[in-house]
C-alpha cells in the first residue's frame, strides 16, 4: 500500500467550507462550529445546501444531487483551501457515485475533514485522487463544539501538523508487537458495507488500520468483522489500531469480539487510541505512513499528516 499526497496545511486566513454530505445540520450547531473556525482566523463559508432537508427521507441532508454538488463545487473552487464535513449519519453511499473524480483531481490537493459515515468519502479520496486525508471530527458536531480537545488536536493538524505526530493509546494491546504500513479506515460498519463498490480500497494488505464506531452491539461488531475476514480484505494487514466503540454496549463484551476476530490475524493490535466517536476525539490522517508500537501504545507518523 503506498503512500498518499499530502495536501498543503492551513495558514491563517485561509478559505475552508462545510459541507453535508450525509445526514441534516442543526442550524445553531452549525453556526457553532463557523464560530469555532473564525475564532482560528479561518475564512468559514457554509456550502449552499448544509441545512438543506429531504422532504420525504429526513434522514439525508437534502437531495443526492444537491449534497453532491456542494462538495464538487467547494473541491473545485481554488479560493478554498479545505473542505470540512459538518456531520456524518448517513448519505455519503447514495451521492458518492454522482462526484466528477477527472474535475476533483483536476483541482489539485486541498484538505478534507470528516469521520463516521464520511469514511465512505475517505475510501473515495485515497483510490480515486491519492489524498491524504483526516478523520477528524465534523465541524457542526456537538462533541466538536463543546470538546477543547478535539478543537486543539484538529487545528494542531490543520496549522502545525508536525506537534501531533504521535497518538498514543490509553488502553492496552489486544495483540503484542510492532508494525509499519499505511493508515486507512475509519467507521467498521462503512467499511463492510462498502465492500465491492467502485470506490472502496481493495484491502487493507501492508496498511495499518484504524477501527471504530458507535452504536453497534458486540454481535454486529462480530458480523461485520466477520466480513472482512471472510472476503479476505483483511488479508497481509500490517497491523490494527482501535479506537472509540460508544454507545456499543459494555466494552469487556466488545473486547471479547475484537480479541477473537481480529487476535487470529497475528498482528500488533492496540486498543483506545483517541479516535472516533464521542467527546474529546482526536484527528488521524489516512494514507500516511506510520509505526505502531503496542509497548509504548503509540502510532507514530513518519512525517506530518499535511505538508
Amino acid at each position: 500500500m503506498k503512500q498518499l499526497l499530502r495536501p498543503p496545511r492551513l495558514a491563517p486566513g485561509a478559505r475552508v467550507t462545510v459541507v453535508a454530505p450525509s445526514g441534516p445540520v442543526a442550524e445553531e450547531r452549525l453556526q457553532a462550529g463557523l464560530d469555532v473556525l473564525r475564532g482560528w482566523d479561518l475564512d468559514p463559508v457554509a456550502a449552499p445546501h448544509v441545512l438543506d432537508r429531504h422532504g420525504e427521507l429526513d434522514y439525508l441532508a437534502g437531495a443526492d444531487v444537491d449534497r453532491a454538488a456542494d462538495l464538487q463545487n467547494a473541491w473545485c473552487d481554488p479560493s478554498v483551501d479545505a473542505v470540512l464535513c459538518a456531520r456524518g449519519g448517513y448519505g455519503a453511499q447514495r451521492m458518492v457515485d454522482l462526484l466528477d473524480w477527472t474535475a476533483m483531481r483536476a483541482a489539485g490537493p486541498k484538505v478534507f475533514v470528516g469521520f463516521s459515515d464520511i469514511t465512505v468519502l475517505h475510501q473515495a479520496f485515497a483510490t480515486r485522487l491519492d489524498l491524504v486525508t483526516l478523520h477528524g471530527p465534523a465541524a457542526a458536531g456537538v462533541d466538536f463544539i463543546k470538546s477543547a480537545r478535539a478543537q486543539e488536536h484538529l487545528r494542531a493538524t490543520l496549522f502545525a501538523p508536525e506537534t501531533v505526530r504521535t497518538l498514543t493509546s490509553g488502553g492496552g494491546a489486544l495483540t503484542p508487537g510492532r508494525a509499519r504500513g499505511v493508515t486507512l479506515g475509519g467507521c467498521l460498519s462503512m467499511l463492510a458495507s462498502d465492500l465491492g463498490t467502485p470506490h472502496a480500497h481493495p484491502g487493507a494488505r501492508g496498511g495499518l488500520l484504524m477501527l471504530e464506531d458507535v452504536g453497534e452491539r458486540a454481535y454486529r461488531i462480530d458480523r461485520m468483522l466477520t466480513q472482512l475476514l471472510r472476503t479476505g480484505w483483511l488479508d497481509g494487514v500490517a497491523g490494527i489500531a482501535l479506537g472509540s466503540w460508544a454507545g456499543c454496549g459494555p466494552y469487556d463484551e466488545v473486547r471479547a469480539v475484537l480479541a477473537d476476530r481480529l487476535g487470529g490475524l497475528g498482528v500488533p493490535v492496540v486498543e483506545e487510541l483517541g479516535f472516533g466517536h464521542g467527546e474529546g476525539a482526536l484527528t488521524v490522517p489516512f494514507g500516511v505512513t506510520a509505526e505502531l508500537d503496542t509497548d509504548t501504545g503509540t502510532l507514530t507518523l513518519d512525517e506530518p499528516a499535511l505538508s
